[in-house]
């Protein structure tokens, strides 16, 4: 219900930063209220993200919440903004989903290289451990997949399936109609079907939900 709004709010602070005088760069308070103003999606998508694909994470040792996540998130994504330049909420929220898989991803990788370097033995670990550590193993190339799909069909598949909003708001985001998002959504699942066919995801699905 507040995701239009939110919408046009967001584009106003974008078109903003296009006027003369106004220039992107960490310290610039439009960039600070554009942040705060998207601030709830993005705590919902990064809330939604880490608990669905990096289970573990939030578990010990990482004990990750996703206020932590949505930290690290505003951080990369401010930097980015200094130097990309959203026009749209388009382009705001397709930086956002990628600098957040980017986040998890690095997470993950460096609670791996720990484990490694620490010689963690996988007996000291319970049974649901292991299982919400394939999870995040096979989550890690799922993202994978999804950074991979064309531009178009990613942008649809993480509006509608990830950040959740619903077929007709991200149709009105991207400024298509409602059967191209549902065409785009059906095309990047069959490729992501295709691409991951062989990901053993039985197990990581029953013990995560």
């Amino acid at each position: 219900m507040t995701d239009q709004p939110t919408t046009q709010v967001l584009q106003e602070f974008l078109d903003q930063m296009t006027q003369p005088g106004n220039r992107y760069d960490s310290q610039s308070p439009l960039i600070q209220q554009l942040i705060e103003r998207a601030a709830h999606r993005l705590h919902v998508l990064c809330d939604k993200m880490l608990k669905r694909n990096y289970p573990r994470l939030t578990r010990p040792p990482a004990n990750l919440e996703s206020e932590e996540l949505l930290s690290g998130v505003v951080e990369r994504l401010i930097k980015a903004m200094a130097k990309i330049q959203p026009l749209t909420v388009r382009q705001f929220f397709a930086l956002a989903n990628q600098h957040l898989r980017w986040e998890l991803n690095d997470l993950a990788r460096r609670l791996d290289e720990e484990r490694v370097v620490t010689g963690l033995s996988f007996d000291a670990v319970p049974a649901p451990e292991s299982h919400g550590s394939e999870l995040s193993t096979n989550a890690r190339f799922i993202l994978e997949a999804i950074e991979n799909l064309p531009a178009e069909l990613r942008e649809a598949f993480d509006l509608v399936r990830i950040q959740g909003l619903s077929q007709p708001e991200a149709a009105s985001i991207l400024q298509i109609s409602t059967k191209t998002i549902q065409r785009r959504i059906a095309n990047s699942l069959m490729r992501l079907t295709e691409s991951l066919k062989n990901l053993p995801l039985q197990s990581g699905r029953t013990s995560s939900q």
